[in-house]
């Protein structure tokens, strides 16, 4: 006769026997908390993937980030094969700048997986939300080009669920304490405090006139990609209208450019959308190598109006400062494309969407000028293209004056201007402490098109002054808010949105890193 075992033991064979389908290092158990768990099993459980047991959160995020590296490789390859479909002069403009962001992509995994980066929680959010934008800016290349009917079903892949589930991975244990030693990243050099408000001793001079090293910027960026180390590389560019577009890429790490001021050294270009570029193509001036910095320079582009994206600088670098620059253009001036940018005192013209971008950054005691726009245009200050909600991302501006340019004001009445517009489903914009003109629209900011994103957005206002700072008026929508709360507003400031307290000193420049 079969001996009878007590309940409570009965109890305790049933809710293990239950229990262990759902054990922690079972890689379902851990697919299932990320946004996109389908690609997650699919391509773990594969058994081309020999991960090892995952006993926890850190083995999880890492066989992840892994697993995104291994498949944006892949998709790289993929990508480059496919530049032999390509049918016209439209579609190869995307696809080049496809394969520029996969390769771009790939650093920043690489980065936040290599041992020796010492990289914060905070560090990894931004690399994994920049390469997350990579990717969209891919894929909206060929949108606007109208090229995206053939080509983009060709490079169908899972990589952006796979980043995205590794930024929801992450931003459980983010955390804005830095690890740097000294309290500086290892880029900083004790010599470039000084830099941003002494005379710079400078490692090559441009001058048109023939008195300096060469007698275009292209020519001395040239030259400094061939210095040996990423020190901080130093180019002072003398008075004068450069008509160039100049590239700074992801190997330049540390360069500065040194103006004599944004009225009297100009860097100027005219390439658009309208031309036949993609917007991130279009820039004048694009810095994507990290620790770049800008001072007393203009950034212009001339397309005008009619030619709609026409950037004037695209900042893709990493710790990126703009001290006492200008941006001039139409549509699209200052494309603010990924990862933690900061300027200071500089000057901002533009008419539709003229600050804009997924980057983290914070603008301080800037003037921000609305244009003349085309007759049936509506002026928009900023599009923010925040496309995931755990991504550390926005725009925040601060102690900064909203106004109309010189050609605005006479007709004023005749246009609506507005601090934003949703450009992607999350996108992240604060107005802390600013002046706002009386071209602000009494309703503060415009739909992009319909509902879209009105209820995940984050839109904020917190002390502004000024004719068009009253919020009586302001838009209804679910995720835009009054911020009373000083605690709130405390979380778009450079200590804490960007970091800056950890890197802001040893660039020299001057800033305020609270309220």
């Amino acid at each position: 006769m079969a001996m009878k075992l007590p309940f409570f033991i009965l109890l305790l064979i049933s809710i293990s026997a239950s229990f262990s389908s759902a054990l922690p290092n079972d890689i379902n158990w851990w697919c299932n908390r990320t946004p996109n768990p389908e690609p997650c099993k699919h391509f773990m459980s594969s058994k081309t993937h020999k991960f090892g047991s995952i006993l926890g959160k850190s083995d999880f995020r890492k066989v992840a980030l892994q697993l995104a590296m291994e498949r944006a490789l892949n998709a790289e390859t993929h990508t480059k094969w496919l530049g032999q479909k390509c049918r016209n002069e439209r579609e190869r403009v995307a696809w080049a700048d496809c394969l520029t962001l996969y390769e771009s992509t790939i650093l920043h995994l690489n980065h936040t997986l290599d041992p020796t980066t010492k990289c914060t929680d905070f560090d990894a959010q931004t690399w994994l939300s920049a390469a997350l934008t990579n990717l969209e800016t891919c894929r909206a290349g060929f949108v606007e080009l109208n090229a995206s009917d053939y080509m983009l079903p060709l490079m169908s892949n899972n990589v952006t669920k796979l980043i995205s589930n590794t930024l929801a991975i992450n931003n459980g244990s983010t955390s804005l304490k830095q690890a740097y030693k000294d309290g500086f990243p290892t880029w900083v050099k004790p010599g470039d405090r000084k830099l941003l408000q002494t005379t710079v001793r400078a490692n090559l001079v441009v001058a048109q006139d023939g008195s300096g090293d060469h007698r275009t910027i292209k020519a001395a960026v040239d030259a400094a990609a061939k210095r040996s180390g990423s020190g901080r590389f130093v180019i002072y560019i003398k008075r004068g209208v450069y008509r160039e577009n100049i590239e700074i890429g992801n190997k330049m790490k540390n360069i500065m450019l040194v103006g004599d001021g944004m009225k009297y050294t100009i860097i100027t270009g005219s390439r658009s959308v309208g031309g036949g570029s993609t917007t991130f193509d279009s820039g004048t001036v694009i810095v994507t190598g990290s620790g770049f910095i800008a001072r007393g320079i203009t950034f212009r582009n001339t397309a005008g109006p009619q030619n709609h994206q026409a950037v004037a600088l695209r900042s893709s670098s990493d710790l990126s400062v703009f001290y006492r620059c200008g941006f001039e253009g139409y549509q699209d001036t200052l494309y603010v494309h990924s990862q933690r940018q900061f300027y200071k005192e500089c000057y901002i013209y533009g008419t539709v969407d003229f600050i804009f971008g997924n980057a983290a950054v914070v603008f301080q005691n800037c003037m921000i000028y609305g244009r003349r726009p085309m007759a049936s245009q509506k002026i928009t200050i900023t599009a923010q293209g925040r496309t995931d909600p755990n991504q550390n991302t926005g725009i925040s501006i601060q102690n900064s004056r909203i106004m109309a340019a010189s050609d605005l004001r006479p007709v004023l009445s005749s246009f609506r201007a507005f601090l934003g517009r949703p450009w992607k489903q999350y996108s992240r914009t604060v107005y802390l402490k600013n002046y706002l003109d009386s071209l602000v629209d009494p309703v503060g900011w415009l739909e992009w098109d319909g509902n879209f994103a009105l209820k995940t957005l984050y839109y904020g206002e917190y002390r502004n002054t000024g004719p068009g700072s009253s919020t009586s008026r302001r838009v209804k929508w679910g995720g835009y808010r009054v911020i009373t709360n000083s605690n709130e507003a405390s979380r778009f400031t450079v200590a804490n949105f960007i970091a800056g307290r950890s890197w802001l000193p040893g660039t020299g420049v001057p800033f305020t890193a609270g309220l």
